[in-house]
């Protein structure tokens, strides 16, 4: 894929990477993912925006040049350390001689811890400072913990144009913009929950600092561009507000069916009292999909039974990537099945001590469901549609 032009002086020369299935070694990209840089052209200056991953630095170069020799710009813009962003810097800049580093005080830090740049070569700014281009000027504006502690945002104010990094980002190699992708707000839906949700706080006061601005154009550095901004930036802000639907999620794990029955037949009993319902096997569950169901969801029920005294591992990996993430869901269901020690149940209520949900109630089921665990399955299912519904 060659050089793209978005606007006059303004130019895409990122990666598509449609071979990478893992991200963080924890996160499916099942379509790939980008690594989007951006070249912006004044009158008499010139910006590289953010870098690619490594192993990519002779496509970016190669990309670059049929814009400007490398060796012709004037600035590199750090808006995060990542190396999925940042990691062809020492590329770029031993290259280019010339080029200044422009970061956040933190950036500076790590710009020097991992891209061994010197002091001379960087350029500190803080929120609202300027650099001109000539005819186009850059404004910086500081996003401490999206979802690293030096990010921040770059502001092209002449055409209106937002380059956020990871912010408004999405993991898909599809499109370079988002009406190419008719599942785009999914797509970001996944990566808010997956990156952004935990730091949803961070996220609220960043869209604050954004109402200020017109916005024409945004521009990631993960997944397609946006060129009509409204629906992505009305999506985040009802995801940073915490907002959610009439919709739980059950994740579950069964060795001999216990708790896949339970599991199941409560999703059944919610859906019939009018409740959407995602579930989840966490043995093949796409930890994506759950990341972005937990965006949503009100409710979450966790089922699972007991292994040598504790719960299935994979029942612990899912109670500590739900306090990981800090969704917004307020009430929580467990089920737990043990053959003659139930200890699941504590063992998840150990992990999630602090969340900030309601424990509405358990079921521990001894062997396989009987009737007077059916009968308790239905409360519980009354109660969290009430909840739910807001009753």
């Amino acid at each position: 894929m060659k050089s793209v032009k978005l606007l006059d002086g303004v130019y895409w020369v990122g990666v598509k990477d449609w071979s990478r299935r893992i991200f963080d070694s924890l996160i499916p990209l099942p379509e790939g993912t980008s690594y989007n840089a951006y070249l912006v052209f004044g009158n008499e200056k010139s910006a590289l925006i953010d870098t690619v991953n490594p192993g990519f630095e002779r496509e970016l170069e190669e990309k670059m040049n049929e814009v400007v020799p490398l060796e012709g710009i004037d600035y590199v813009v750090m808006n995060h350390a990542e190396p999925d962003h940042a990691g062809a810097i020492p590329h770029i800049m031993e290259r280019n001689k010339k080029a200044l580093l422009i970061t956040t005080e933190k950036g500076k830090e790590l710009a020097k811890a991992y891209y061994n740049v010197p002091d001379e070569r960087i350029m500190v700014v803080k929120e609202g400072d300027e650099v001109d281009l000539g005819g186009k000027t850059l404004r910086f504006i500081e996003a401490p913990w999206l979802h690293w502690p030096e990010t921040m945002f770059t502001y092209l104010v002449e055409d209106k144009v937002l380059f956020p990094c990871d912010f408004f980002g999405a993991h898909t190699a599809h499109g370079l913009y988002d009406d190419e992708v008719p599942s785009i707000i999914e797509y970001a839906q996944r990566y808010f929950g997956e990156i952004m949700m935990p730091f949803a706080g961070m996220a609220k006061r960043a869209m604050e600092k954004l109402k200020g601005l017109e916005i024409k154009m945004i521009a990631p550095s993960h997944g397609p561009i946006y060129r009509n901004p409204e629906r992505i930036l009305k999506a985040y802000e009802s995801w940073v507000k915490g907002e959610t639907k009439e919709e739980v999620l059950v994740a579950y794990v069964s060795m001999w069916g216990s708790n896949r029955e339970l599991a199941k037949e409560l999703a059944d009993l919610l859906v019939a009292r009018g409740i959407d319902v995602k579930v989840h096997d966490l043995v093949s569950a796409d930890i994506g999909e759950l990341a972005k169901d937990l965006v949503d969801s009100r409710g979450i029920v966790l089922a699972a039974p007991t292994v040598l005294g504790s719960a299935h591992p994979l029942a612990v990996y899912a109670a500590y990537l739900v306090k990981a993430l800090r969704p917004p869901a307020k009430y929580a269901v467990l089920i737990g099945s043990h053959g003659w020690h139930g200890r699941s149940i504590d063992a998840i209520l150990e992990i999630l001590k602090g969340a900030s949900f309601e424990l509405l109630g358990t079921i521990d089921v001894h062997a396989r469901p009987k009737e007077e665990d059916y009968k308790a399955l239905h409360s519980l299912a009354d109660l969290l549609a009430k909840k739910v519904r807001g009753e």
